[in-house]
């Protein structure tokens, strides 16, 4: 009976792993009865009546969240550099502020390397967990041993993992725990690339170990890059998705130089791209149609084939460098993000006992029934830790789960994440909540953002850098994300076929109508309107029509943010007696709105904050004066004995850092209240900048 399976990497599913890992410990046994039973692997998670629901509205950030997210690990023969390779990762990614080696003279010994031993024997003996943010994608690493005695740890680490980097010597080439450790990934269906590491070392020859994982791993590989020099003239890569060429520059390699393909080089960059696009051609029927038809690869065709081919698990993409010398590690972290599956393109699944071990599709709604595997037990300084990979719904602290070993409840009285052997999340801001009533901790439900608010600038720098010192957290700060919304500002008319016929069913659906901006007074901020006359849409698929529409007004074209105050009204449309389907009409929905947004004249809306302020009448004129600057308009001044009082309109996105602005003006002797009032368009060149921004974000992306 295989207790755990992973399905096809293709399935469109949604997957909660919201921390790396997270801390159970057994209680005596509860009274509740269990509603549901799933088993995964070697551990039944049941849901209790009792258990607090989740909440009923989806985020409109959620599923955005989990397509940012990378859930992999690292894996390799011994001494090829995996430990080191993570190292850099968190080095650039910003987790750790300096650099130390496995077998370092210094004697710290790397991050990853937690224990004693390890630090002792410059090898990896447990699996370690962390997680970093790069170019805003949020990646959970799982750095694994590479002697064959601790291939366990690496075993139960795949079974969790959505994606793996298998790193390869280039002077060892395929050795034998590569062997052991690809075949791991292959019974776990993990898509994977792999890393030719140590270009710099004597002997090295990335051809060859790739000539080599092709023959003794049987792999579908191709290269993405090319080195330029090889050993001591190893100077850096050139990609051949992009064709560009990267140099890595400063004392650890954190500077990207990108420049063109030097002209030596143009052959056998030439040849090698070639190579790639018929290896992926032969899995991916979409680059094969171009390929064979001559017409020209751009590298967005290629990249997006390198992916499909990737998360199918047909292909596996070879990136090149040497993390000791500090080379070739960002651009792997890139191939992360561009090529491997997100938790939402893999599949899972659990069996249900109550049905004869029946195969369940685990959806990963963050609303379901919560499902999970505890992979990894682990005794320590903090107790017993219980590593858990979340699979659907939510695990909170004070839930009660069942271990289907002991048949007991447990309750769980702590949740963490690892970084390496360090433990965080909200001990230090729920301390300082305690310890100072001014100081506020909230979670912003659009965003995402934790927002910590306090008395001013000062006060919240003192209490992040006793976070860092304290608790040894680095805590990422900066303004908070202003919610920004679109909304139409005139009618205009949409009139949309979505039609498709791909060999089976396809696909067929017509909508007609308009959209207009709704009255001021309106109680409402979105409104859908059937006012079609007959049956040319059956009645069954109006629900699915307004759900597109829906859909779509949660991110405008404009900066991406929801779209407010629209009414949408459906006059005429048009189906198919076979290809019309709900799919059908909600894409169609979803495209009418991108189609005739542009046309409506939409504007950003940006929240105006109702600000007052007293301070000593000496410096009105001068505070009057920054409201000003700040695009605020002054709505009343009134005398209070020496002071005056100040009451204004001010955007909120521009009063950021007020607080210490208002004290430097006043000699410390002015203060302000501010209060949400209603949102209100932006001026002109606010929005051209506001769009900007965002599609230069956009392409960075």
């Amino acid at each position: 009976m295989a207790p755990f399976h992973r399905g096809s990497a293709t399935s469109r599913l949604l997957f909660s792993f919201y921390s790396a890992t997270a801390k159970a410990t057994a209680t005596a046994p509860s009274s509740h009865s269990p509603t549901t039973a799933l088993l995964l692997g070697h551990f039944r998670v049941h849901q209790y009546s009792n258990l607090a629901r989740a909440k009923e509205e989806k985020e409109p950030w959620w599923k955005e969240s989990m397509e940012r997210l990378r859930n992999i690990g690292i894996s390799a023969h011994i001494d090829s550099g995996k430990t080191t390779l993570t190292e850099r990762i968190l080095y650039y990614t910003g987790r750790i502020h300096e650099i130390h080696e496995v077998r370092g003279r210094d004697g710290v010994g790397a991050k990853m390397d937690s224990m004693d031993l390890e630090r002792e024997k410059g090898i990896t003996i447990q699996s370690a967990a962390t997680y970093c943010t790069w170019n805003g994608y949020q990646i959970n690493i799982i750095d694994t041993p590479g002697h064959v005695d601790f291939t366990i740890e690496v075993e139960r680490a795949l079974r969790v993992l959505d994606g793996a980097i298998l790193v390869l010597c280039s002077v060892g080439g395929v050795q034998s725990q590569s062997i052991t450790v690809d075949r791991q990934m292959r019974r776990y269906e993990v898509p994977r690339l792999a890393f030719i590491n140590k270009l710099d070392r004597m002997g090295a020859d990335p051809w060859k170990v790739l000539n080599q994982a092709r023959s003794k791993l049987r792999h579908h590989s191709a290269a993405v890059q090319v080195p330029i020099g090889l050993e001591d003239d190893f100077q850096g890569l050139i990609d051949l998705v992009k064709l560009k060429t990267y140099y890595f520059q400063g004392s650890n390699g954190e500077k990207v130089v990108a420049e063109e393909v030097p002209a030596n080089m143009e052959a056998i960059v030439a040849e090698k791209r070639r190579e790639l696009i018929e290896v992926v051609s032969e899995v991916d029927d979409k680059l094969a149609d171009a390929f064979l038809s001559d017409e020209p690869i751009s590298s967005a065709d290629l990249a997006e084939a390198i992916r499909r081919a990737t998360v199918a698990k047909k292909f596996i993409p070879v990136f090149m460098g040497s993390a000791f010398k500090n080379k070739g590690v960002q651009p792997l972290l890139d191939g992360v993000l561009s090529y491997l599956p997100c938790p939402t393109e893999v599949g899972n699944y659990a069996l249900d006992q109550s049905k004869n071990e029946e195969k369940v599709l685990l959806g990963g709604n963050p609303d379901g029934k919560l499902v999970a595997l505890a992979f990894k037990l682990e005794e320590g300084r903090f107790g017993q830790l219980t590593f858990l990979r979340i699979y659907e719904g939510v695990i909170r602290k004070g839930d009660f789960i069942v271990n289907i070993n002991t048949g007991k409840k447990i309750k769980v009285p702590r949740l963490v994440r690892m970084h390496s052997d360090e433990m965080e999340f909200s001990k230090a801001l729920n301390r300082f909540q305690k310890e100072d009533p001014t100081f506020r901790v909230g979670l912003d439900p659009e965003s995402g953002q934790t927002i910590i608010s306090g008395m001013g600038e000062l006060h919240l720098d003192i209490y992040v850098e006793r976070i860092r010192r304290e608790y040894k957290v680095d805590a990422t700060v900066g303004k908070p994300r202003v919610n920004f919304r679109e909304t139409v500002t005139q009618r205009a008319e949409f009139d949309y076929l979505h039609k498709k016929q791909t060999g089976g069913q396809g696909q067929y659906g017509r909508v007609i109508g308009f959209i207009e901006p709704l009255p001021a007074d309106s109680p409402t901020k979105f409104l859908f309107e059937n006012m079609m006359v007959g049956q040319a849409i059956p009645s069954g698929f109006i629900p699915a029509i307004e759900k597109g529409f829906k859909e779509a007004a949660n991110s405008g074209s404009l900066i991406g943010h929801p779209v407010e105050n629209v009414r949408i009204v459906l006059t005429d449309g048009a189906s198919h007696a076979v290809d019309s389907s709900e799919l059908a009409f909600k894409l169609a929905s979803i495209y009418a709105f991108r189609q005739c947004y542009a046309a409506a004249r939409p504007v950003i809306l940006e929240p105006i904050m109702l600000v007052e302020l007293k301070v000593p009448t000496e410096f009105q004129g001068t505070v009057a004066g920054d409201i000003n600057k700040r695009k605020g308009v002054i709505v009343g001044n009134d005398q209070d004995g020496d002071d005056s009082v100040i009451t204004a309109h001010v955007p909120l996105n521009n009063m950021f850092g007020y607080s210490t602005s208002l004290r430097s003006m006043t000699q410390g002797k002015g203060e302000f209240t501010m209060e949400y009032k209603e949102h209100s368009p932006v001026s002109q060149d606010v929005q051209m900048q506001l769009v900007n921004t965002y599609k230069a974000n956009k392409a960075a992306e």
